[in-house]
């Protein structure tokens, strides 16, 4: 037989988590039709000298909604192994829009995904107005494979306008949105995308249409897809909902469909808090319900500049102030009166919802100083340097962030530091490895690389998976679960 593309001489791992076998691949059409020692000769040949050959991973919770419409490849989840990337999470899409509204969809993704607003209205040509309409365009040139979830806040502002932010629908606007989905899933979506994270804003300072939305509502277009019988649910910012409220479960029960989740992971001021998460995750199997929470398996510091940090975004004085201009920003700190409300809740957790991230002061350090004379704090814990300056945390903090007139380049890390725990919830069946962001963050941390770092350090240094194994968790799982 002859072939279009023959790959001789791998070991091959397809994706199935079963052991690896050595031989070659015949590829007709672009796809394979054989494995095994195959005889027949291909157009082209590809010696693989005994390396691995396995499917494309799936990057399966990335931002690239705006960049892949002007860079084919999603760079640079592509160098990373990813050969398909879903878009569309955290209820932050570009489609559906009505004329008027782009400004508005860009400045969610913006500030949320901390996307630098000139990049996006340099780069986006809104063509589209349907979620079909955008596929339509993406399919005139790609270089990767793309899948999108539809995006709650853009659907709620499309039926709603601007009231999306203010207030909840009528039942006629709620039904609106559920035709919506209807249409979006027939158009080729991959299912549905929520946020819950009450600290998420526009630049303007709004709240995001979907993280405005009751719990009910959410559970109403949930139903959506169980009527429809196809497709994934995907909430933001909904690990500690999960664990005190059961909201994950709850989606996955009224629609039957699967639900992934950001996410689980190891927190050094809660050290149990992922094992509780687990058993969670592991009671809800058992009921029958797919639902699965994120897993980044990387312990990668989260990097920001007090430019447009998210870091502050739960606390209730902080927002206002961070989705400000600089001009307001340096007249806020600068303010030692304010900087004792500051304190309170960035040091000392005063007046913070329960399910917010914590971000104590202490746990910042300086990563880059933007000034010379200040090199020696490069490493430094704030915590550290105020205690060599003699001040509180908030004045050394802020006192810095106004010297190098916010271009210092702060770093937190705040979970996943310890690597027993992230060994046990990789090996978990209830965990999905993901998170990468890609396309979003990239003034602050990218994690592209998690599926290499997966491969890499947990397959061929620790030996927490094998090889057939990680595999099977970045294709085979990821591609059950997203219906592909």
């Amino acid at each position: 037989m002859a072939y279009d593309l023959v790959i001789r001489n791998a070991r091959v791992i397809d994706g199935s988590g079963m052991p690896s076998f050595h031989g070659d691949v015949g590829v007709t059409g672009g796809k394979i039709v054989d494995t095994g020692k195959l005889t027949g000769v291909g157009r082209r040949t590809i010696d693989a000298g005994g390396r691995v050959l396995a499917p494309g991973f799936i990057d399966n919770h990335c931002h690239f909604d705006a960049q892949v419409t002007w860079d084919p490849l999603a760079t640079f989840s592509c160098y990373h192994g990813s050969t398909t990337i879903i878009n569309g999470n955290c209820s932050l899409a570009l489609a559906p829009v009505r004329r008027g509204d782009e400004y508005a969809l860009a400045s969610m993704l913006a500030r949320v995904e901390a996307i630098p607003m000139e990049t996006l209205q340099a780069g986006i040509d809104w063509r589209w107005e349907s979620l079909g309409d955008y596929f339509d365009v993406l399919d005139q040139r790609l270089g990767v494979n793309v899948g999108s979830l539809i995006g709650h806040s853009p659907v709620r502002r499309y039926v709603m306008g601007e009231a999306s932010q203010d207030r909840a629908p009528t039942p006629e606007e709620l039904e609106g949105m559920k035709a919506v989905i209807r249409e979006s899933m027939a158009a080729g979506a991959l299912g549905l995308s929520f946020n819950r994270n009450p600290g998420h804003f526009d630049l303007e300072g709004r709240i995001l249409p979907s993280a405005l939305a009751t719990t009910e509502e959410i559970l109403a277009l949930a139903a959506t897809l169980g009527e429809i019988g196809t497709g994934i649910l995907q909430s933001g910012a909904s690990g500690p909902l999960e664990v005190e409220e059961g909201l994950c479960s709850a989606l996955a029960e009224i629609s039957g469909r699967p639900v992934v989740y950001n996410q689980i992971r190891h927190r050094p001021e809660r050290p149990d808090y992922w094992h509780e998460h687990l058993a969670i995750a592991e009671a809800s199997a058992n009921r029958g319900l797919r639902v699965y929470p994120f897993l980044n398996p990387s312990a990668t510091p989260s990097l920001f500049t007090m430019q447009n940090a998210q870091a502050f975004d739960r606390f209730p004085t902080w927002a206002p102030i961070m989705t400000s201009s600089i001009a307001d920003k340096t007249a806020a700190f600068s303010d030692r009166a304010l900087r004792a409300r500051l304190s309170a809740e960035a040091v000392d957790g005063v007046g913070i919802p329960t399910n917010a991230i914590e971000r104590q002061m202490d746990m910042i350090f300086v990563a880059e100083p933007a000034s010379e004379k200040n090199a020696a704090m490069e490493g430094k814990s704030i915590k550290d340097i105020a205690r060599e300056q003699g001040k509180e945390m908030i004045d050394a903090f802020l006192d810095l962030t106004l010297e190098e007139e916010f271009e210092t380049t702060f770093g937190s890390r705040i979970s996943n530091d310890d690597e027993f725990p992230v060994g046990e919830m990789l090996k978990s069946p209830y965990t999905l490895p993901g998170l990468s962001d890609g396309g979003a963050h990239v003034q602050f941390n990218a994690n592209y690389g998690y599926t290499t770092h997966l491969l890499g350090h947990w397959v061929r240094e620790k030996q927490v998976l094998t090889l057939e194994e990680a595999v099977r968790k970045l294709t085979f799982v990821p591609a059950s679960l997203f219906g592909m």
